[in-house]
């Protein structure tokens, strides 16, 4: 920690905050809390989750349960989210006796329902893949794909904003995209539809549902921005990475992403205009697509810290999660730049149904020049789930060798990790 930064932390306002949720992403929240003089209080379910070890106190309970969220209330200064899962409705009357939520509701509001995150970025005028809503029960007839109007109260420059889905339903063809527009996650609730038979498939398994459909966009790359915003208005946005995914989960960052300055100046852009028209507080990151022709669409946001920002922990001045925490505790935000020239962050995924914490791996991969392995504490393994991830940061030859280095360093980490 700095000293400059140190010294800030005697200023924070706040000095106790409550987290809804008690995932690998509060406790990561940890180590940065400590150096600040914050104190973390965790809502969640199980004793056993990640967060429950660095917190200063616990509320055991549900994350969308509204009267935990009042207990946590009432011994925290201020609430912020590690997750998505949550009771806007049941907060409100919270929030209108005084509670300090960061970010708002408001600023969540138009972010939790896919379809209207999607509504709400074309009111933006910020370019997204062309979208459609449906209710999963019929088959794809146009007259399902029609304008809609959606009063978002977050606006401050009118009452209601008329917000148009895609209206051209004769323009979709296969290959397309399903998608939950409630709590889906990790690739969990999103499907691409490939034919007719997998349509019908899906439809069968999603029969009742809200859903998102999206056209399939053939990218050329994956890239994230992770970006701060404080009370004040400033912001942070860290350098732009690649992300790559396998079953679309993500499986490797690597930072920077290697492309060109004007695609960079788009990307710092998006951010800043999704930050301030939310007047967000906190860490969000933005998931976007990059195409053939260097042309940008926004595929998610995640009012969160986020993982394809794990690699500032160990490559930047200040990572995402001591930034969240300064944001929602009105502190100055921290410098978002990079302290070494990159890094490649791999996540270490499930790949059985097991009770270990795979030392002898955790061992191994420590052993990998310049890499930091961080374990989440889970005390049960299954395919696919989040167990922990490996930060290497790299030099400048390294970083000069390109894409393809960093995917070799991955490769590393997985044939160590895999090894059976």
């Amino acid at each position: 920690m700095k000293s400059n930064q140190t010294a800030a932390s005697s200023s924070a306002k706040f000095k106790r905050v409550g987290v809804v949720g008690g995932g690998q992403l509060a406790s990561m929240m940890g180590d940065a809390a400590r150096a600040l003089g914050i104190e973390l209080v965790v809502q969640t379910p199980h004793a056993t989750d990640p967060a429950v070890s660095v917190a200063a106190g616990v509320v055991l309970a549900a994350v969308d349960d509204v009267l935990a969220t009042a207990q946590l209330a009432a011994g925290c200064d201020v609430i912020t989210f590690e997750n998505e899962f949550v009771d806007l409705d049941g907060l409100r009357p919270l929030e209108q006796q005084g509670v300090l939520f960061q970010p708002s509701l408001s600023s969540l509001s138009p972010l939790l329902d896919k379809y209207v995150q999607r509504c709400y970025l074309q009111g933006l005028g910020l370019p997204t893949p062309r979208f459609w809503e449906w209710d999963g029960s019929a088959d794809l007839p146009p007259e399902l794909f029609k304008a809609v109007a959606i009063d978002f109260p977050a606006i401050s420059v009118s009452d209601s904003v008329q917000m148009e889905g895609d209206s051209d339903a004769g323009s979709i063809d296969f290959p397309f995209v399903v998608k939950v527009r409630r709590h889906g996650y990790d690739g969990q609730g999103t499907f691409i539809v490939n034919d007719r038979g997998s349509l019908e498939s899906i439809r069968a398994k999603l029969q009742g549902q809200s859903l998102l459909v999206e056209e399939f966009v053939p990218f050329d790359r994956e890239l994230a921005v992770i970006a701060a915003r404080s009370a004040n208005g400033e912001i942070a946005i860290y350098p732009i990475v690649e992300t790559q995914q396998q079953n679309q989960v993500c499986h490797l960052v690597i930072a920077p992403a290697d492309i060109s300055l004007d695609v960079k100046t788009e990307a710092c852009a998006i951010a800043r205009t999704l930050l301030n028209s939310l007047q967000a507080v906190g860490v969000f990151g933005i998931e976007l697509f990059l195409t053939a022709d260097n042309k940008l669409l926004v595929n998610e946001i995640a009012p969160r810290t986020h993982n394809s920002g794990h690699f500032t922990i160990d490559a930047c001045e200040t990572s995402q999660f001591e930034q969240h925490l300064r944001a929602v505790c009105q502190l100055p935000l921290g410098n978002s730049a990079l302290k070494c020239a990159g890094a490649v962050m791999v996540n270490l995924l499930g790949y059985e149904s097991a009770q270990s914490d795979y030392l002898a791996k955790r061992k191994q991969l420590a052993q990998i020049s310049g890499a930091f392995v961080h374990w989440y504490g889970k005390k049960e393994s299954r395919p696919g789930r989040k167990l922990g991830h490996v930060t290497v940061v790299l030099d400048a030859d390294k970083v000069a060798q390109g894409r393809s280095s960093a995917e070799d360093l991955a490769q590393t980490v997985e044939s160590i990790w895999y090894a059976t």
